[in-house]
């Protein structure tokens, strides 16, 4: 860690408001960098360019966290399902490493480096088999001395457990948040129960990313926070949730939404559904808050500004936008400087501009988790007759 940091234990302990990033698979996808599917980080290695210019405005708008670009970067995810990179984990691990701290210090920005969930979980392999690929990513974020570890994107507690019982072993401070709403993880288990096994694995933060609006985010780590207390434990709690409205969907979140992942833009939340975010989270004595999928830079940034009073400064980035619309009062036409007020933007009811279309969906019910036979993975490329058999039962839900 830069020396004169602070780390990431040290400022939660002192009370203060920790912003994380955003999500960068999704952002990446959009401009070109990602593909959709595999969601692999090569682009780190690839197009360092893109990855650090996306940390430097997360920067900008207000992150002190930058997370590597290390998203589903072990082995058997980057060789699952006929993807073919051209870089291994261990190489797109250390670049990632290496774009984040250059940012970071360009700022009082902490690096961590993350680790989730493996498609050799779903296939049932061992504990040791699966803690095996989690130490494998584990050695780059050694080797480059990142300031804190973070296990996101679990969706059975069963894993996430292992994954903090391998980074503890680094003895860095352990973030772990898993992509569960209110009903639990994948076998029902609660999420009062889910961070309560956390912490008693090590994990000094937990909490919850992806999967779910902010506001379930926000409910489901409350439901964790009152597990953990009333285990009487102690923790520090995170969030970082979509950027997406989804009260339709169900236990396994927005992946189940048929607009999933290419027609979800008119559930994107504006600025102003952010601030009401960070509130919420703040008010649930939630700390470390910060996006995924979805998040841009300018979500970040209206994070930022809300706990501005908090923080006790605002963004670089809020130089280019006035309090609650206040840029507004420059516009040349006057029904548009009406709106540089905060109750205009408060009380907005956004329409979709899309007289055909429903205000929710029916998300898809397959019911399968891990153990299931759809859910055995292979390196092979899925199969045109397997895709026929998906299509065929896709007709049928």
């Amino acid at each position: 860690m830069t020396p004169g940091k602070k780390g990431i234990l040290e400022r939660l302990d002192a009370g203060e408001v920790v912003i994380g990033d955003g999500g960068f698979v999704f952002a990446l996808e959009k401009r070109g960098y990602v593909k959709a599917g595999p969601w692999t980080p090569e682009a780190a290695a690839e197009y360092p360019e893109a990855v650090r210019q996306l940390h430097r405005e997360f920067l900008r708008a207000g992150a002190n966290v930058m997370q590597t670009f290390t998203f589903y970067a072990s082995d058997d995810k980057l060789e699952n399902r006929g993807n073919k990179v051209t870089f291994t984990g261990a190489q797109i691990n250390e670049a990632a490493c290496d774009l984040a701290r250059e940012v970071a210090n360009e700022g009082d920005a902490l690096v961590a480096g993350g680790v989730c969930q493996t498609p050799s979980y779903l296939s049932c392999k061992s504990e040791t088999e699966v803690k095996g690929i989690l130490k494998k990513q584990l050695n780059v974020f050694i080797k480059k001395n990142v300031d804190f570890l973070i296990a996101e994107y679990f969706e059975h507690v069963e894993e996430a457990v292992w994954a903090v019982e391998v980074l503890k072993e680094t003895g860095k401070p352990v973030a772990a948040s898993m992509c569960i709403g209110p009903d639990g993880d994948m076998h029902g288990v609660s999420p009062g129960e889910c961070a309560v096994r956390l912490v008693k694995a090590g994990a000094q933060i937990v909490g919850v990313n992806c999967h779910f609006d902010p506001m379930t985010c926000v409910k489901t780590v409350k439901m964790m926070k009152e597990g953990v207390e009333k285990a009487g434990l102690k923790a520090h709690y995170m969030v970082q949730p979509l950027a997406y409205h989804t009260p339709d969907c169900n236990c396994q979140g927005f992946i189940d939404l048929p607009e999933f992942p290419f027609g979800l833009e008119p559930r994107i939340l504006s600025r102003w559904d952010m601030h009401k975010y960070a509130r919420e989270a703040f008010n649930a004595g939630i700390r470390f808050i910060g996006g995924c999928c979805g998040f841009e830079p300018y979500h970040i940034r209206a994070v930022a500004e809300e706990l501005g009073p908090e923080r006790g400064f605002l963004p670089a980035a809020s130089e280019k936008h006035g309090n609650w619309g206040a840029g507004l009062e420059m516009h040349t036409k006057p029904w548009v400087r009406a709106r540089a007020r905060r109750d205009y933007w408060e009380n907005l009811k956004p329409a979709s501009g899309r007289p055909q279309c429903p205000s929710m969906s029916a998300p898809d019910g397959w019911g399968v988790t891990k153990g299931h036979t759809d859910l055995m993975q292979q390196k092979e490329a899925t199969s045109q007759d397997q895709l026929k058999q998906l299509f065929d039962r896709s007709k049928s839900h």
